[in-house]
């Protein structure tokens, strides 16, 4: 057996190796969710300008603290108001900050992006003549066992509380498009999220130019589920608050006291500050964002 020093070493450097787990993974999640991987065909333009590739981050107005936090423990990239949209961007294009954001995503990727990241490691191994960066294959561990799923939600997921007279709800929904710009289809993501929040994929925008699937819990096993992943990696932008919000709702249900009119008051009045009618943000919980340790 080995002394309790070099116990509490091991059992250090393995705490250490799994919060940088999650820190990429949560990472991977939130750039899979709603990041671009941008690698020029060229790399000299007509203007015999040589292109660079980039790593964007998009982040809704309100999540500007979150969005600062990630650039600031990074120390790379910059940060800009994406023209056009009610967005953030990080934006990284160093070819120290690529390297880095591929060290951090090489392994972690889950869905079709993950084509966008091989061609960005081709594009950085024709110019190494030392050792080549490796393409990962995806990850097919469970969706419940690191914190993809949370940087997923945080970029495009969606807590809807639903309170008429005639009906009350509390659901949890994801919606992309069915093709992304490569013509890679998000289906088999989506089902595999659909499949570990006990839901199904379905199509929905049909008459839009740009169809989109969704993905939506439909009863309580799925709410659960996703309540008991959350509380172990969770959010960080404002998708956190409205998630306590939502848990409250949960609650009722549980207790199946949601039809009750005092309740029903409740809820009525928690959704009214929800999602886009919200107000107030409170960020002591980014206090306990994930830092990159070495």
């Amino acid at each position: 057996m080995g002394s309790s020093e070099t116990i509490r070493r091991n059992f250090s450097v393995k705490k250490l190796f799994m919060k940088n787990i999650q820190f990429c993974t949560y990472l991977t999640g939130l750039i899979e969710g709603d990041g671009t991987i941008v690698v020029p065909k060229e790399r000299v333009s007509k203007n015999n300008t040589k292109n660079y590739p980039s790593v964007e981050i998009c982040f809704y107005l309100k999540d500007l603290p979150l969005c600062l936090t990630i650039q600031k423990i990074y120390n790379i990239g910059s940060v800009s108001r994406k023209k056009g949209v009610n967005a953030y961007t990080i934006t990284i294009n160093s070819k120290q900050g690529i390297l880095f954001i591929v060290s951090l995503l090489n392994g972690y990727m889950r869905s079709a992006k993950i084509y966008d990241l091989w061609k960005l490691i081709d594009w950085l191994n024709s110019e190494k003549t030392d050792k080549k960066i490796p393409k990962h294959e995806k990850d097919k561990s469970s969706l419940l066992s690191n914190a993809w799923l949370s940087g997923f939600i945080e970029a495009t997921g969606h807590f809807s509380v639903r309170a008429t007279l005639r009906k009350i709800e509390c659901k949890f929904e994801i919606e992309q498009s069915i093709i992304d710009h490569n013509n890679n289809s998000s289906l088999c993501i989506l089902e595999k999220i659909g499949n570990t929040l006990d839901c199904s994929v379905k199509m929905v925008r049909k008459t839009k130019p740009k169809k989109q699937y969704r993905v939506r819990t439909t009863n309580l096993k799925g709410n659960t589920t996703l309540e008991e992943y959350l509380k172990e990696y969770p959010l960080f932008g404002s998708k956190f608050l409205d998630f306590q919000d939502w848990l409250i709702v949960l609650y009722f249900f549980k207790r199946k006291v949601h039809k009750k009119i005092i309740f029903y008051h409740q809820i009525e009045r928690i959704k009214s500050g929800m999602n886009l009618n919200r107000k107030n943000f409170q960020w002591n919980h980014l206090n306990n964002f994930y830092h990159l340790e070495k």
